[in-house]
């Protein structure tokens, strides 16, 4: 089977419209074809209902060391946005490669996959793997079972290279985070005789409210070393949208909202989460002494592990040997980076592309940062020979 370039790869890689919350099975199938065709040891990771798996590849000799290229197959929708070009086809123009995913993160896995590859024909001395995981979009929820399953598979690797977008810059931290789907249950009579029911609608008012305070007793706290380099330079909990009730004179029967927490590395997530817990748990019972039926539930829906600078970390030092680069920055957006590092791995997140364009219309990769990446990725064969 001839090998194909990055570019043939990214092409093939944004022909599959592997939205989160489809199926990615026909993007795993044509690459382990691929993979495996060209002597690549691949081995998969299945979700619950094998509608989804993660791959999982291996090149060079059989032991622990490797370098890990580790991306995710999930893409975000397209409906609602205004597209001047078919969102699955690459379309080269102005310098620019467009397509759904090219930015976030099919870019990185193309040329991951190309560096697979080409290590396998080179028969490089020292060990790359290639970790491609499902659902990071909708919480990073593949790629702890997947990092799981390769500790059984594959030789145990050392360096984990995330390539979500950075403009190829290093990345030694991110914000972690988490996140609650909170349904406030009320109990529905006339808003005349409001003392008699509970109106979920002003009840969740309270839970917001304790958020909005929340907000403000971190924000009047001071700085850690390492949380002030972010933007902002703190823990924060957000809610971004609220439903309930069904007309103006009745008190609401349901409210549902979602509460999102992104911390800084320094910070104590589990205290902010707990904190929040208790003060639902609180509502929650005060609501069951007013009426039976009511009170608040929750569900939690994600948890993302912050990337904590390393001192001397080695994949730090390989990325900026790779790239000549001497700084390295954090970012306040979560990626699976911490999720590598809490399994032993040394991690930082360098890749093509800027994260102002993911999940964009009209997304893109500038074909710049993609030769950047290449270039980046020939640097690391020269390592492992």
């Amino acid at each position: 089977m001839t090998a194909l370039t990055p570019r043939q790869i990214l092409d093939q890689l944004v022909n599959f419209p592997t939205v989160s919350r489809d199926s990615n099975l026909a993007l795993v199938d044509w690459l382990e074809g691929y993979l495996v065709g060209q002597g690549v040891k691949c081995f998969r990771h299945w979700n619950e209902d094998r509608q989804k798996a993660a791959l999982i590849a291996h090149a060079g000799p059989w032991v622990e060391g490797a370098v890990v290229l580790s991306g995710h197959s999930d893409v975000v929708p397209v409906e609602g946005q205004a597209w001047t070009s078919d969102p699955w086809t690459v379309v080269e123009r102005d310098g620019r490669l467009y397509g759904r995913g090219t930015c976030d993160m099919k870019g990185f896995v193309a040329l991951a996959v190309w560096a697979v590859v080409e290590a396998q024909r080179r028969g490089v001395a020292k060990p790359v793997q290639l970790a491609l995981s499902y659902d990071e979009e909708v919480g990073c929820t593949g790629a702890p079972p997947m990092i799981e399953t390769m500790q059984g598979v594959v030789p145990k690797g050392a360096i984990a290279l995330i390539g979500e977008p950075s403009r190829m810059k290093v990345i030694t931290g991110h914000k972690g985070g988490t996140g609650y789907n909170v349904h406030v249950k009320g109990y529905e009579v006339h808003s005349s005789l409001l003392p008699e029911g509970v109106s979920a609608v002003m009840e969740a008012a309270r839970l917001i409210g304790w958020v909005n305070d929340h907000n403000d007793a971190i924000q009047a706290r001071p700085r850690g070393a390492i949380g002030g380099r972010f933007h902002p330079p703190f823990t924060t909990l957000h809610v971004g949208r609220i439903q309930g009730g069904t007309a103006d004179n009745i008190t609401a029967a349901d409210c549902r909202f979602a509460v999102e927490m992104r911390c800084v590395p320094d910070d104590d997530a589990e205290a902010h989460a707990g904190a929040f817990r208790a003060e639902a748990q609180r509502l929650d019972a005060a609501l069951k002494a007013r009426r039976p039926e009511a009170g608040v539930r929750l569900e939690k829906f994600f948890d993302v592990s912050p990337l904590r600078p390393e001192v001397d970390g080695p994949a730090e030092a390989l990325a900026r040997a790779l790239t000549g680069e001497n700084a390295t920055g954090v970012v306040s957006y979560g990626t699976e980076a911490g999720q590598f590092q809490d399994a032993g791995y040394s991690a930082v997140v360098i890749g093509p592309g800027d994260i102002a364009q993911a999940h964009q219309a009209d997304e893109y990769l500038e074909v710049s940062e993609f030769q950047a990446g290449q270039r980046f990725m020939e640097r690391l064969l020269e390592r492992l020979q």
